[in-house]
């Protein structure tokens, strides 16, 4: 079971023996929570929640935890962190658990890496829990988002604004988790989150400033594209970053123009190509200005502009930055350097 399916449960069953897998903290630790919850109830976990980190212990220290009845609680939980050094010590004596459990008790392994072919992972199976935390990514990550927004803060993200915040904030769910949470405060009353409240929040002035700088190239106003540059990179903002907003919105029109080139009708091959839907009007009405001949040499201007900035050409990067710029924007003749 992965860690979103468990943790959308409401009222969710724990195993005496809980392993997690995986690598990412925030979905671990989520997960850590709901268990303890779930398993103490009202019992205050400061009294029955002993942690052991599995390099550092041994298997008869965390048995006997699991073992001792406490005065506080009727449950008790044992959490091992780093617990793969443990496993493999005591992987006989932990299956042997695992067949016989401590009825009022919880264990929890907290591994790096978990083989799903071996003896103790079969019995696991069969009697335990078993939860995969690995990082979620395309559209597993923008729906996770979708839903977190509605379900712990009340709002609506569109699809194209999670697609946004995976672009601008990564892909660390807690700290998409964070970047929620002041989309949600940010919007008040709003029950709606789209595209320019994350634009505006998200990414601060700088991300606004690329999409201005974007906005601008797609509607030929090269002068506006220009200044919009100069002050990414009198702030600081590094070339290649901003080359990846770039790629972010031209790359999907190069992949559009592809597909139109194989007959796809240039708004569906738009929206396949993943182009926001609020965008594939002013997307469409860009390709048509600036012709199929320059729409095709758009994936290997980008491509080159990239192998520039990394080394290839001798040229300034606001240079080379200025002349993909008035290319886009249809202000060089088509095959200008």
């Amino acid at each position: 079971m992965h860690a979103t399916a468990f943790l959308k449960q409401s009222s969710p069953e724990v195993s005496p023996v809980v392993v997690l897998h995986g690598d990412d903290r925030y979905l671990k630790q989520s997960v850590r929570d709901r268990v303890v919850a779930a398993t103490l109830e009202a019992d205050d976990p400061q009294m029955a929640l002993s942690r052991f980190v599995g390099k550092e212990t041994d298997w008869k220290s965390v048995h006997d935890e699991l073992k001792t009845v406490s005065m506080f609680s009727d449950r008790r939980v044992a959490l091992v962190e780093e617990a793969d050094d443990l496993v493999s010590a005591a992987r006989v004596a932990i299956e042997k658990y695992v067949d016989a459990p401590s009825k009022r008790s919880v264990l929890i392994l907290d591994v790096k890496t978990w083989r799903k072919n071996t003896k103790l992972a079969k019995k696991i199976d069969k009697a335990g829990l078993e939860i995969e935390c690995a990082a979620l990514t395309g559209a597993k990550l923008t729906g996770w988002l979708v839903e977190q927004a509605k379900s712990q803060y009340g709002k609506q993200l569109s699809r194209d604004a999670a697609g946004l915040m995976v672009e601008l904030a990564g892909t660390s769910l807690g700290l998409l988790d964070q970047e929620l949470s002041k989309l949600a405060s940010f919007t008040g009353e709003e029950t709606k989150i789209g595209i320019d409240e994350v634009r505006r929040l998200v990414g601060g002035w700088k991300a606004e400033t690329t999409w201005v700088m974007i906005d601008a190239v797609r509607e030929g106003d090269a002068g506006t594209a220009l200044k919009q540059l100069s002050k990414l990179l009198e702030a600081g903002e590094a070339a290649p970053k901003i080359l990846g907003g770039i790629n972010y919105v031209f790359r999907k029109l190069a992949k559009a123009t592809e597909r139109s080139r194989q007959g796809v009708p240039l708004r569906a091959a738009l929206k396949d190509a993943g182009v926001f839907h609020r965008d594939i009007e002013a997307a469409e009405r860009y390709l048509r200005r600036i012709g199929r001949p320059r729409a095709e040499r758009m994936l290997s201007e980008l491509i080159q502009t990239d192998s520039n900035l990394k080394g290839a050409s001798r040229l300034p990067e606001r240079l080379l930055l200025e002349q993909l710029i008035l290319n886009l924007a249809g202000r060089l003749p088509v095959g200008s350097p």
